[in-house]
């Protein structure tokens, strides 16, 4: 399915950072071992000394007031807001294994992070709704939902971004004829639509080229 489910990778970043930290605790290390050192004994700091003082201290807007995860599934099952028919088909893909995904970024201004829930199908990871919670005291509250088939919200930047995917009649699962993507922003207490996209997926593409037959030569008198 098109553009649903991408996810980004952070691991080479992860090592990027490792090995940059790395290479400035060895530079403070040289640096004490020389002489002529502005404060630094001569023998030097103990690389572990000098790889904390060149760590950066995290700042109080970064995203490290998220505490803990939430229960997803039980939000779900106890909201009245989510219909009946949604309730009725989230059951566990294998043992304990729900398809509910689950995202947490600050959307409405919160001082705790908001929670992006998506709940998809088993069999083809199709949408079934997209929710979004506040948490309000030691409750959360729904302040979005769509509950539309191929349905997925995702975050962009701070903004809440919708893509629902488009059918014909006699579209398969996997090839939607198009797309619809729409960008929530919050303001005044709820989220607005600020932006929209429809997408129309061209069918020429993956098909192979097409080749017109050669006519029959005319048969001779």
């Amino acid at each position: 399915m098109r553009g649903l489910r991408g996810k980004g990778g952070s691991r080479t970043m992860a090592a990027s950072g490792t090995a940059t930290a790395g290479l400035v605790a060895a530079a403070l290390f040289a640096a004490g071992c020389s002489t002529g050192g502005t404060g630094v004994e001569d023998e030097g700091a103990a690389p572990s000394e000098a790889a904390s003082r060149a760590a950066p201290v995290p700042s109080a807007g970064d995203a490290g007031h998220f505490t803990e995860s939430v229960d997803a599934v039980k939000l779900l099952m106890a909201d009245p807001k989510v219909s009946p028919r949604v309730k009725a088909d989230l059951r566990p893909c294998a043992k304990d294994s729900y398809p509910v995904d689950t995202s947490y970024a600050v959307l409405t201004g919160n001082d705790t992070p908001d929670v992006i829930v998506n709940v998809l199908t088993c069999g083809d990871a199709v949408g079934m709704g997209t929710y979004v919670y506040r948490e309000t005291g030691k409750t959360y509250e729904n302040v979005f939902s769509v509950e539309e088939p191929a349905v997925y919200a995702a975050v962009d930047r701070g903004d809440l971004v919708v893509t629902k995917q488009v059918y014909a009649k006699d579209d398969p699962v996997a090839e939607p004829s198009g797309e619809e993507v729409s960008t929530y922003r919050w303001s005044a207490g709820k989220f607005t639509r600020e932006f929209w996209v429809r997408n129309e997926f061209s069918r020429a593409v993956g098909e192979g080229e097409v080749v017109a037959s050669e006519a029959p030569a005319p048969s001779g008198n």
